[in-house]
């Protein structure tokens, strides 16, 4: 299988793969992301249609797996033949888009509960089938720091329960889920520009204190400046 990505829930999907004992066949992503083990072979790319033709060929059984990837994958790589799996911090269709800026706009919308999805890429942004989902629970006073740093722990656990799964079975066609989250909504660079126009909003600091984890997230602790 191909992991396509980057950052910390990349490496930890691609070690607990190997630990598994799974082959890696390729891992591709940013440069900066050349952190796999030296026994897994990285293609360095800033975007993975240009690369499609490589990752059809390393590929050893048609899986494709997209972790902490901020990359779009569009026709060149969708029409390989590759099954692509989208781990998304957030529940679907309700937070499409920016994982980071969804979760300030669920705490100020006073959602009790997000979640961890995986679905199959399609042509869309986070719109294809979803496949299964793990939800977890935003505390009425939890600030945005420790509500991210549960719902990546909770992506982790979502990929570890699916990988065999999806392993086992190159059609497997997912879980039940429920309906989570409020209406649907797409959270990308619009919705982030946007953020400073809530700051009357009761629930604005506990949305976006982004504790230690603001040097982690540039662009939203930029917006919020």
């Amino acid at each position: 299988m191909i992991f396509v990505g980057e950052g910390a829930l990349l490496r930890r999907a691609i070690q607990h793969t190997l630990d598994s004992g799974l082959a890696v066949d390729l891992v591709c992503g940013p440069a900066a992301a050349l952190t796999a083990s030296p026994d897994v072979p990285f293609l360095a790319a800033a975007d993975v249609n240009a690369v499609a033709g490589e990752l059809a060929d390393a590929s050893t059984d048609g899986l494709v797996w997209s972790v902490s990837n901020r990359m779009i994958f569009r026709a060149p790589v969708l029409s390989t033949g590759l099954r692509i799996l989208n781990i998304h911090h957030g529940p679907l269709p309700a937070y499409r888009g920016l994982p980071e800026v969804a979760l300030v706009y669920a705490i100020l919308r006073g959602d009790r509960e997000f979640a961890a999805t995986l679905h199959l890429v399609d042509e869309g942004i986070d719109t294809g089938r979803v496949l299964a989902a793990e939800p977890y629970p935003i505390g009425p006073d939890d600030p945005y720091h420790v509500v991210l740093r549960r719902g990546l722990e909770t992506c982790h656990n979502l990929f570890k329960r699916c990988l065999p799964l999806a392993a086992a079975d190159p059609d497997w066609t997912g879980e039940p889920t429920r309906p989570m989250g409020a209406d649907g909504g797409y959270f990308g660079r619009e919705a982030l520009a946007r953020l400073p126009e809530h700051r009357s909003h009761p629930n604005f600091k506990r949305a976006t204190d982004l504790g230690f984890l603001a040097g982690y997230l540039p662009e939203l602790a930029a917006a919020l400046a």
